[in-house]
């Protein structure tokens, strides 16, 4: 009996441990500081709120990308740069493509990290 329970408490510790998400990757952000209308907007709207995916009209799960507003309120979930960076578990953004640059995904983390500000 104790063999059982000792398996079964491995494998609930396994199952557990193996479920975990990645933890999003730090960027220094020392004398970086992009804001949404500088450099973040033209990005989500090149690479995220396009037609079809996170725009005003079809905001797929949810998300619509297209406002400072709805951007600044994403970016405060852990998804967010958990889905930029390809992290496992996570949905790798953008759908069906290269994961962005690693200076694209510095700026919106330094943003993110920065309180997302807008100007």
């Amino acid at each position: 009996m104790k063999s059982k329970v000792f398996a079964f408490s491995a494998l609930l510790f396994i199952a557990l441990v193996s479920c975990k998400k990645d933890t999003v990757k730090q960027y220094d952000c020392t004398g970086i500081s992009p804001t949404y209308n500088g450099e973040i907007k033209t990005i989500l709207d090149t690479h995220c709120a396009t037609s079809g995916c996170h725009d005003a009209s079809s905001h797929q799960n949810g998300i619509d990308l297209s406002t400072y507003n709805n951007s600044k309120s994403e970016s405060s979930n852990s998804s967010f740069l958990g889905s930029i960076q390809h992290q496992k578990r996570y949905t790798p953004m953008p759908k069906d493509a290269s994961m962005l640059d690693d200076a694209t995904i510095q700026k919106l983390y330094c943003w993110v990290h920065n309180g997302s500000p807008q100007n």
